[in-house]
Order: structure tokens, then sequence, then C-alpha cells
């Protein structure tokens, strides 16, 4: 295990528009607001044709393959995550969310692109006095979070 302590800063509550990638404007929004680190949580839906990481191909075998997913509908969508800042700088959303249809379930990172449907509810606390940033780690090809 590996930590490092922070302390809350701002806190900001944010509405997606709908058609809104959520990793897209996240992003965005934390590098207009000069935010280098944050907890998020996340609540509305997902529209059709988001796209979803899902896993690894295979558990512990190298390459890593990401497997993609892709809603085929509207989805209720609740999740949670982080945003620490790259090696050069940058803000990166890590983000999982559950996207739930009827009695269905998928969950998977939103990196590949979730789009807002109509409704998406985001509240945002800053995270300050942290040394936490992500590194390239070259034997999974993951920008792992070094606290």
């Amino acid at each position: 295990m590996k930590y490092s302590q922070a302390k809350l800063g701002r806190t900001f509550i944010i509405r997606l528009e709908d058609g809104d990638v959520i990793h897209e404007e996240i992003e965005k929004f934390a590098r207009d607001q000069s935010i280098n680190a944050a907890a998020l949580i996340i609540t509305g839906g997902a529209d059709e044709g988001s796209k979803l990481v899902v896993g690894p191909e295979q558990g512990r075998t190298k390459p890593i393959l990401p497997m993609e997913h892709i809603l085929d509908n509207v989805h209720e969508i609740a999740g949670t995550g982080t945003i620490f800042p790259d090696e050069k700088g940058n803000p990166v959303l890590h983000m999982h969310v559950a996207c739930g249809r009827n009695t269905s379930t998928v969950t998977g990172c939103v990196r590949k692109g979730v789009k807002a449907w109509h409704i998406m509810e985001i509240i945002l606390l800053e995270l300050v006095d942290t040394t936490g940033v992500r590194r390239l780690e070259p034997e999974t090809g993951f920008n792992l979070l070094e606290p």
C-alpha cells in the first residue's frame, strides 16, 4: 500500500448537458478551474452508444487487452472517480460507473466515451496539498496513481 494526505478545497456542483462526454467535460472543467486533484460522485443517465472499458480479456496475462462494451440503450448510472494530474500536469479523470437498465447492469470505466442523456449530475470535491500524480507503469501500460 502507498498513501499520502490531502485537504479539501472547493466543492463544485456540475450538471452536464445532453450529449456531453463525461471524461472530456470533466477534464476540461478541471483545467479551466485549475483543479489538480479531486474526488467525484456522479449520477444520471448515459446515452445509447456510450462506451465503457469493462475489463481485460484475460486476468493475469500480458499484454493486457482491454474489453469495450457499448450501451445498446439509455441506462441509469451511478459512479465515483478521481482526478489526479499526469506527469505533464494535465488533469486525468479515472471514473467507474454502474450502468443499469431494467434488470441488468454493466460496470466499467468511462475513458472510452460515456455520453450524458439529459440528466448528469456531478459533485466534485477538490483535493489540495496533495502530491498525487499518475505515472506510466511500463509493465502494465497503465497510468497508475502515485500518492
